[in-house]
C-alpha cells in the first residue's frame, strides 16, 4: 500500500470547517476534550487523556492544547502544532482532592489573553468521556462572565464526510480488521479457553496486514459464546468454548486510530434450527439494508428495508442497526453522530462511513454479522471481506 502524504494541511483544513461551524453558533472557544477530536485537529496522539486535557480553539486563529507537563513535553512528536502552542500544568495537580488541573488551565487562558472579559460564549463537549465535572466546575468559577455552551458534538459532525485520505486509512482499518477476524475464526475450536481465542485476535490486530500496521482498538474483542451470545457486550473469560455451541465476535481493525468494526458468528457444529433461521433471516436483511445505502437517502430509509425483510419473518430488531466511524479512542469507536434507525432523518453523503451491525439478540442464543461500510457516489463500498453468513466449524 503507498506512503499517505503529510497530514498538516488537511489539519488546518479541519480547524478551520470548525472554526466556520463555531462561528456559525456565535462560538468565541471550543473547549476539545474527547481525545478523538483532538487527534482529528492536531494530531496528539498518546494514552494521556486519562487525565485532564483540552484542546483550546479560538473562533480564529492557531489551536492551544494544554495537558499534564510530562507528556506536554513530548507532544510535538504527534501533533502538528508549534512549540508556544502547547502547555503543560505541573505534576502536582495530578490526582489532588483539593485542586484540579482544570484550575491551573483556566488561569493561564486567562493570563496568556485566551480568555478575556470580552469573551462571551465558549462551546465545551458535554457528553465527552473524559470532560470531568470538577473541571468544568473550575472553568464556571473562573471565568463567571462567560456563557457556556454545549457543543452538541460540533468536532464529531465535521468528522462525518471523510476526505479520500480519511477513506485510504479506513479502507487499512478495513483489511486490518478482516485479517483479524479471519485468525479468530481459524483458532476456534471445542475445548479453547476463551482467554486464547482473545490473545490471537489481539495479536492479530496488532500485527495488521502488509502495509498497514494495526494500531490499538477503542473497544477490546468481544465474543459472547452459548447462551451468552443472546446479550452484546460480553468479552471473554477462562471458560473454554464448547462443542454446539455459538460464539459472536466482534472486533475493529484499526490503523492510525481510524477503526474499521466487523462481527461474525461461529457455530461449533451444526447449529441450531432456531439459530439457522435468523441466521438466514438477518443476513437477507443485511443485504437489503447495504442495498439501501446511496447519497441522498437517509438512516430512515436503510432501517426501512432492514425492517422489512424481518418482519416478513416475524422478527424485529429493537436496537439501531448501525452508527458512524471513523477515528476512535477508548472506550469507544463509533463518532456519535449519525445513528442508523428510523427516526433519524440525516441525508447520507459520499464518504461517510458506517459500521451497519446487524445484531439479534434473542433468548439463549444470538447472531450477529456486520460490515463497515463507505458511502460511494452510487451505492455502497465494503471496507471488509469476511462472508458474513453463519460459520460452521467442526464441533470436534
Amino acid at each position: 500500500m503507498p506512503q499517505l502524504g503529510d497530514m498538516s494541511g488537511e489539519r488546518r483544513e479541519r480547524v478551520a470547517r470548525v472554526q466556520a461551524r463555531m462561528r456559525g453558533q456565535d462560538l468565541d472557544a471550543l473547549l476539545v476534550s474527547d481525545p478523538a477530536n483532538i487527534f482529528y485537529l492536531s494530531g496528539y496522539n498518546a494514552w494521556s487523556f486519562y487525565t485532564p486535557q483540552v484542546l483550546f480553539v479560538p473562533a480564529d486563529g492557531a489551536p492551544l492544547i494544554v495537558m499534564r507537563e510530562m507528556d506536554a513535553n513530548g507532544a510535538h512528536r504527534t501533533a502538528d502544532l508549534s512549540g508556544d502552542a502547547v502547555l503543560g500544568y505541573p505534576e502536582t495537580l495530578v490526582h489532588r482532592p483539593d485542586a484540579h488541573p482544570f484550575d491551573w488551565i483556566a488561569a493561564e487562558l486567562r493570563d496568556r489573553g485566551f480568555v478575556t472579559p470580552g469573551t462571551r460564549r465558549i462551546g465545551y463537549e458535554g457528553d465527552a468521556h473524559f470532560f470531568p465535572v470538577r473541571g468544568f466546575l473550575a472553568l464556571t468559577r473562573a471565568w463567571p462572565h462567560v456563557d457556556f455552551v454545549e457543543s452538541r458534538e460540533l468536532v464529531n459532525w465535521v468528522r462525518l464526510v471523510k476526505s479520500d485520505t480519511e477513506i485510504e486509512l479506513m479502507r487499512r482499518a478495513g483489511a486490518v480488521a478482516s485479517h483479524a477476524m479471519l485468525a479468530g475464526i481459524a483458532a476456534i475450536e471445542a475445548g479453547a479457553p476463551q482467554h486464547e481465542l482473545a490473545a490471537v485476535i489481539q495479536a492479530a490486530q496488532a500485527r495488521g496486514v502488509p502495509g498497514a500496521g494495526g494500531d490499538y482498538p477503542a473497544i477490546v474483542p468481544m465474543f459472547p459464546t452459548g447462551a451468552g451470545a443472546d446479550t452484546p457486550h460480553l468479552t471473554w473469560t477462562s471458560a473454554p468454548l464448547v462443542a454446539g455451541e455459538a460464539v459472536a465476535i466482534e472486533l475493529a481493525g484499526v490503523h492510525q486510530r481510524y477503526h474499521a468494526p466487523l462481527a461474525r458468528t461461529v457455530t461449533l457444529g451444526p447449529a441450531s434450527a432456531d439459530l439457522d433461521r435468523v441466521a438466514g433471516v438477518t443476513v437477507d436483511g443485511l443485504h437489503a439494508a447495504l442495498d439501501a445505502i446511496r447519497p441522498g437517502v437517509t438512516p430512515a430509509d436503510v432501517v426501512g428495508a432492514w425492517d422489512w425483510v424481518l418482519a416478513a419473518n416475524g422478527l424485529e430488531k429493537r436496537s439501531r442497526l448501525g452508527y458512524s466511524i471513523g477515528v476512535g479512542y477508548p472506550p469507544d469507536w463509533g463518532e456519535r453522530t449519525v445513528s442508523l434507525r428510523a427516526d433519524d432523518h440525516t441525508e447520507l453523503r459520499e464518504n461517510m462511513t458506517f459500521h451497519v451491525i446487524a445484531g439479534m439478540w434473542m433468548t439463549g442464543y444470538g447472531f450477529e454479522t456486520s460490515e463497515s461500510v463507505r458511502v460511494t457516489a452510487s451505492g455502497v463500498e465494503l471496507l471488509t471481506d469476511v462472508p458474513r453468513e453463519l460459520i460452521v466449524r467442526s464441533g470436534r
